[in-house]
């Protein structure tokens, strides 16, 4: 019983059988045909599971943020700054793609057209979400979305760079990452040292920012 638990779906299994053909045939239903070739099943039957392109992608990503949140997980996470946690989830969740890095490439090609758009927004804000509870984040309050917002740029612009990376060990691209989470940090700083002194002088902002805090201060 154990062993039937812990065994892939029909739709992880086809996706494994596809992903070696994406490089070449694209997100497809080429890719789905040809992965149905590989397991010796019906292409109807694989299409059913995967009836576009978006469906396969939706389920490559759901399937390593997934992978990412365990691995997070089973890493001793105690001790580590928040900084270092999101650097070390966002670096597991690439670490983790890199045997299929082309079909990552092909995805965000995809998505990056017009029609992909709602798909990608959903599929990056699952992402940072799994980020943020991989490492175990349970906040409720407005830095809820705040956070997600944040790191859904810092991840889709080490996406984009580590996509383009040939360093060895991708090295460049954990550099780009802690650029971007000190960035991040600095910007939180100075925003910590200004608001008081917003907040000292009469003005249109220091009112909205006191209003803003009231209402915070209701909920």
């Amino acid at each position: 019983m154990a062993d039937d638990a812990a065994a892939p779906s029909f739709s992880d299994r086809l996706l494994d059988a596809m992903l070696p053909h994406v490089p070449f045939d694209g997100w497809s239903v080429r890719a789905v045909n040809a992965a149905a070739a590989d397991l010796g099943i019906d292409p109807a039957e694989a299409r059913s599971a995967f009836p576009g392109a978006y469906d396969a992608i939706a389920r490559h990503s759901a399937r390593a943020d997934d992978r990412m949140v365990e691995a997070l997980h089973g890493h001793g996470l105690e001790g580590l700054k928040i900084r270092e946690k999101i650097a070390l989830a966002v670096r597991t969740r690439l670490e983790q793609a890199e045997a299929d890095r082309e079909a990552v490439r092909r995805a965000v090609q995809f998505l990056a057209l017009p029609p992909g758009g709602p798909l990608a927004a959903k599929l990056l804000y699952q992402t940072v979400d799994a980020m943020w509870r991989g490492i175990g984040d349970t906040s409720k309050d407005f830095s809820f979305y705040s956070k997600r917002a944040i790191l859904a740029g810092v991840y889709s612009a080490t996406l984009a760079f580590w996509l383009q990376d040939d360093s060895e060990g991708r090295a460049k691209t954990w550099e780009f990452l802690d650029r971007r989470i000190e960035d991040v940090m600095t910007l939180g700083k100075v925003r910590a040292r200004v608001e008081p002194l917003l907040k000292a002088v009469p003005s249109p902002f220091s009112a909205l920012m006191r209003l803003r805090d009231a209402v915070n201060t209701r909920k």
